[in-house]
């Protein structure tokens, strides 16, 4: 399935574009692969500038489109980078045996890594017994409640944990950024 967005061609059965994060749907029609419309006429491209010009907002489009009472975990770093799970279960187990709701193939996982728990207030993360442990924030952890924005290291994963609305993300997103002490100009060369 092609992305609306950015023209990335995605699994049929993804929900969301692996490349921009924008909502795919189901039924959604496939994007011509040239840049001719309809009618025969050179569909205009946007300048540089205005591509620049667009605030970063890689998940904002994921997020919206997320049913009430779910969130994603999108991989920042590790193998599978800009992979997305969607969190939608009361429990989801972790771990580097594929019988795991979130299978994260590498020896730096446990066969049976962390939890995510659903609470009325959102998601928390219980280590079940890993040998590397799960860290949020950088802070090793057991148990620890979850706020869109945190990252959760697990193994070599870092995880992203989104939830809330379009301007929640960039504002989370934004003071994750300034918990790990990372500035604007940092940002910039991601």
């Amino acid at each position: 399935m092609r992305c609306h967005r950015c023209g990335h061609r995605n699994p049929e059965v993804s929900r969301f574009c692996v490349e921009c994060g924008a909502a795919l749907a189901q039924d959604q029609v496939q994007n011509p692969t040239s840049a001719m419309s309809a009618f025969g006429e050179q569909e205009p491209r946007p300048s540089l500038q205005t591509l620049t010009d667009r605030p970063m907002q890689p998940h904002a489009d994921a997020v919206e489109a997320l049913s009430p009472g779910t969130a994603l975990l999108v991989v920042k770093r590790g193998p599978n980078a800009g992979h997305r799970f969607v969190l939608d279960q009361p429990i989801l187990t972790v771990g580097r045996q594929p019988d795991n709701d979130i299978f994260l193939d590498d020896v730096t996982v446990s066969r049976r890594h962390a939890e995510f728990h659903r609470r009325d207030s959102g998601y928390l993360v219980r280590d079940v017994g890993s040998l590397n442990g799960t860290d949020v924030n950088r802070k090793p952890v057991h148990e620890a409640p979850l706020t869109s924005g945190d990252e959760v290291q697990i193994g070599k994963f870092q995880l992203l944990y989104l939830s809330g609305t379009e301007s929640d993300v960039v504002a989370d997103e934004q003071c994750a950024d300034r918990r790990h002490g990372r500035n604007g100009r940092d940002m910039a060369n991601r």
